[in-house]
C-alpha cells in the first residue's frame, strides 16, 4: 500500500495554498552559463538570512511529446540568448485529484539552489545533494512550494531538486521492446547526467553528489545503486522511507496491467503494437487521469519500475534488486536509510471508518492481504502467509475500532518496515560502505495526516520528517528562532549536510547533534539512530515484528564474498 491518503490530502492543501512565486528583479538576478547555454536565477532567503541562488524550471531533457512520448528522454541541445529560471517548472501529469500546480507533458525540468556562485578565479566545488520526490510514481513533483530550499541551504551544499515522468506515462510497461518501460527512472539518469555535465556552473562537485529521495524516491535512490547507467554518476545514498526491497513488487504481469490501462482509455488490448498506438493518440491528462481505474482495493494503484525486457533497448533495470545486490552488481557507496515512527498507520484508517471495507478485509482476509500487502495470490504459501499475519497483528479478532493500531501496523510494516529492515541487512552484508540506519520519531505540532477532526497529529507518519529538511511552505509556516521545531531543523540538516559533505552524518561530537556519534548498521550490531526530542543510539529495531516477516520471507542466503561483511564490526 503507498501514500494515497497523505497524497491526497498534500495535494489538497497545497491546492488551497500555493501563491505564484514572484521572480526577483532583473538586476539582482545572477546568471550562469551552462553548456547548453545562459540561465537567468533569482535570490531569496535562506531560513537564518543567506542568499540563496535559485533557478527553477530548468530544462534538463526534451519534452518527452509526440515521438518521444514512451522513449528514454533526449538531450537538449544548445540555446542562444538567456533562458529565464526565475519560476518552476510545470508538474508531470497526474490525476486530476493531484492538480496544485500546473502539469504538462513538458515537464522535464529541475532546480538548482546554491548560496555561492563560482567567481573569476575560484570556484568553492560544494558537494551535492540531488533529491527525487515522494508521490507513489504516480503523483506531486520538486516544485519550490513542496520542496522550498531555505533550510538545507543554511549549509554550504548546493541542492537539485528534479521532476521525472509518473504514473503511465513514466512506467507503462508491456514486458518486451514496445514498452520496456522506466521511463521515469530513466529520466532521473538524465537529471544525474545533467549535474554531471553542469553543476561547477553552479558553485557544486560533480564529483561529490549524494542521491536522496523520499518513499518513490527513496526505492529510486536503492535502485540507482542496482543500475548500469547510473553507474558513476552519484557518490552516495540517502534513501527515506522507501525500500526496493518490496520483494512481489517486481514480479507482477506487467502485459496485464498494460492491458488494463489500455482498457481504461477504451483501446484495444490484443498485442502490444495496438496497445501502444492507441495511446499515442490519447491526450496526456485522459492517461493520467484514468489511474484510479487501476485501483484493485481500497485506495492505492500499484504502477513503478518493472525489470525491463532484455530484447529492448538500454535497460534501466535488469533483475530483481534483491538478486543484484546479493550477486554484487551494485555499487559500495555510503547510505543512509530508515523510516518514521508511524510510517502508514493512518491507512487503516478509512479501513475501520468503511464499513464494507473493513467488512471485506474481515470475511475475505486470504484474498484482500495479498493485494493490499502486495505478495502472492492464490496459493498456499498465500493463505499461510495471510493467517500468519493476522494470527500476530491482529490476534485473529474481527476487525473493529479496537483493530486501528494494529492494522496500522501491520500496514506500516508491509509497506516501509520489512522493507526497510530487509534492505539494510542484505546491503550491510554484501557492501564494504557505511550503512546509517534510523526510525524519526519526533512528534511534532504539525503533521501531513491528522486525526479526524482535530488537529493532533496521527503519529509520526510518512512524510512528517521531511518538513524538518525542505520548507513545504504551502503546507506548513517557517519555522522561527522560538518554535520547538527549529531545533530539529537545525538537526536534521546538520546531520544530512555531513553526510552529504563527508559521507558520515556525525564526524564529530556537537551539541546540535546532542554530542552523538550514530554508529553504522553491521550484520553483528543492528544499531540505529533514533531521532526523537533527542538523539539516541539503539539496537534492533522492531525486532519482534521484523522476526515474524523474516520467518514468512526469508531473507536470502548471503554468498561468501570478497565484499562480504559478516566479520565487520564496530
Amino acid at each position: 500500500m503507498r501514500g494515497t491518503v497523505v497524497l491526497w490530502v498534500l495535494v489538497a492543501l497545497v491546492a488551497l495554498s500555493l501563491k505564484s512565486s514572484a521572480s526577483q528583479p532583473h538586476d539582482t538576478s545572477p546568471l550562469v552559463t551552462t553548456v547548453h547555454g545562459v540561465l537567468r536565477g533569482s535570490v531569496i532567503q535562506s531560513r537564518l538570512g543567506r542568499p540563496i541562488y535559485s533557478f527553477r524550471g530548468v530544462r534538463f531533457a526534451q519534452p518527452p511529446v509526440g515521438n518521444l512520448r514512451f522513449k528514454a528522454p533526449v538531450p537538449i541541445g544548445q540555446w542562444q540568448g538567456i533562458q529565464n529560471a526565475t519560476e518552476d517548472g510545470a508538474a508531470c501529469p497526474q490525476p486530476e485529484e493531484s492538480f496544485f500546480v500546473p502539469t504538462s507533458e513538458d515537464c522535464l525540468f529541475l532546480n538548482v539552489y546554491t548560496t555561492k556562485l563560482p567567481e573569476k578565479q575560484h570556484n568553492p566545488e560544494r558537494p551535492v545533494m540531488v533529491f527525487f520526490h515522494p508521490g507513489g510514481f504516480y503523483g506531486l513533483t520538486a516544485h519550490s512550494k513542496a520542496y522550498g530550499p531555505e533550510y538545507l541551504l543554511d549549509q554550504d551544499i548546493v541542492l537539485v531538486t528534479t521532476n521525472y515522468r509518473i504514473g503511465a506515462l513514466g512506467f507503462l510497461s508491456t514486458g518486451d521492446r514496445v514498452l520496456p518501460g522506466n521511463y521515469g527512472m530513466k529520466d532521473q539518469v538524465a537529471t544525474l547526467q545533467w549535474v554531471k555535465q553542469n553543476i561547477a556552473a553552479f558553485g557544486g562537485n560533480p564529483d561529490s553528489v549524494t542521491i536522496a529521495g523520499y518513499s518513490a524516491g527513496s526505492i529510486s535512490v536503492m535502485l540507482h545503486m542496482v543500475s548500469p547507467m547510473s553507474r558513476g554518476l552519484f557518490h552516495r545514498g540517502i534513501a527515506m522511507s522507501g525500500s526496493a526491497f518490496r520483494g512481489a513488487y517486481y514480479e507482477l504481469d506487467v502485459l496485464s496491467l498494460a492491458k488494463r490501462q489500455a482498457a481504461l482509455l477504451n483501446c484495444p488490448v490484443d498485442s502490444s503494437q495496438q496497445i501502444k498506438n492507441c495511446l499515442m493518440k490519447k491526450e496526456a491528462q485522459e492517461i493520467a487521469s484514468s489511474l484510479r481505474g487501476l485501483i484493485e482495493w481500497g485506495n492505492s494503484p500499484v504502477i513503478g519500475p518493472v525489470i525491463e525486457p532484455a530484447s529492448g533497448p538500454e535497460r534501466f533495470l535488469e533483475a530483481h534488486p534483491a538478486k543484484l545486490f546479493l550477486s554484487g552488481k551494485f555499487v559500495e557507496v555510503p547510505l543512509i536509510t530508515g523510516m518514521t515512527k508511524d510510517e502508514f498507520s493512518y491507512s487503516a484508517l478509512p479501513v475501520i471508518l468503511n464499513s464494507s471495507w473493513a467488512e471485506d478485509m474481515d470475511k475475505n482476509f486470504d484474498t484482500v492481504a495479498p493485494i493490499v500487502f502486495i505478495y502472492e495470490r492464490n496459493t498456499e504459501r498465500s493463505r499461510m502467509i495471510s493467517r500468519e499475519l493476522r494470527k500476530f497483528y491482529l490476534k485473529d479478532q474481527p476487525l473493529t475500532n479496537a483493530s486501528l493500531s494494529s492494522l496500522g501496523e501491520l500496514i506500516s510494516d508491509a509497506a516501509v518496515g520489512f522493507p526497510e529492515d530487509k534492505a539494510s541487512k542484505i546491503i550491510s552484508h554484501v557492501s564494504r560502505a557505511p550503512l546509517y540506519y534510523y526510525r524519526f520519531s519526533y512528534q511534532g505540532r504539525y503533521s501531513t495526516v491528522y486525526r479526524p477532526q482535530t488537529n493532533i497529529p496521527y503519529g509520526v507518519v510518512h512524510h512528517d520528517d521531511q518538513m524538518y529538511l525542505f520548507f513545504i511552505s504551502a503546507l506548513f509556516p517557517a519555522f522561527k528562532p522560538e518554535d520547538p521545531e527549529t531545533k530539529i531543523v537545525e538537526r536534521q540538516t546538520k546531520m544530512w549536510a555531513n553526510f552529504v559533505q563527508t559521507g558520515n552524518p556525525t564526524p564529530q561530537k556537537s551539541d546540535v547533534l546532542d554530542n552523538v556519534i550514530w554508529r553504522q548498521l553491521t550484520p553483528r550490531n543492528l544499531a540505529y539512530l533514533d531521532m526523537g526530542s533527542h538523539l539516541e543510539m539503539r539496537e534492533g529495531l522492531y525486532k519482534e515484528r521484523m522476526a515474524v516477516w523474516e520467518r514468512l520471507f526469508p531473507l536470502a542466503t548471503f554468498p561468501q564474498s570478497p565484499n562480504h561483511n559478516s566479520h565487520r564490526k564496530n
